[in-house]
């Protein structure tokens, strides 16, 4: 079981850049969950000095690859972003949805971190039921919302490095 207690998540960041901006792309499914992500993870983005956070609200996870590329791609002519993160919660059902969801939406994360010059953060819970989501805004496994965002800042830092 992952276990924030187990890694260097928490170690000290570094400086944000002023100028940097943190695009977070959320669901509308499991809302309560997901505000909570949200919330965790804008006010520790806060917390570590960013000043330009844009929220995007999609209706499902597997929405969540699409709304980041196609805002890339409207983007390029102003301020691009310096990194996306997005944030849902899958909650197992009766049904191979489950399944078929988590692995739509990890792998549209993981194509747009291959196509895209900035990081695509995976905040997405994917939990077997609603007592292991709260466990993980908060509860016994921490706040991956916080932990999204302490992630977004390492990659944006890692990003600049070599620039």
């Amino acid at each position: 079981m992952a276990d924030v207690n187990k890694s260097n998540l928490r170690n000290k960041t570094g400086i944000l850049p002023k100028d940097a901006c943190v695009v977070v792309v959320k669901t509308e499914w499991n809302a309560a969950i997901v505000d909570e992500l949200e919330k965790g993870c804008i006010g520790k983005l806060k917390e570590l000095g960013a000043k330009k956070i844009v929220s995007l609200t999609v209706p499902g996870a597997v929405e969540i690859p699409f709304a980041i590329r196609n805002y890339w791609q409207h983007q390029k002519k102003k301020k691009t972003p310096d990194v996306f993160i997005a944030l849902g919660c899958v909650i197992r059902g009766g049904t191979p949805h489950f399944e078929y969801v988590c692995k739509s939406v990890t792998e549209g994360i993981v194509q747009l971190n291959l196509l895209l010059s900035v990081p695509t953060i995976f905040g997405i819970l994917t939990v077997d039921s609603e007592e292991q989501a709260r466990d993980r805004i908060g509860g016994r496994h921490g706040h991956k919302g916080e932990e999204a965002a302490i992630t977004a800042v390492k990659m944006i830092l890692l990003k600049k490095q070599f620039e």
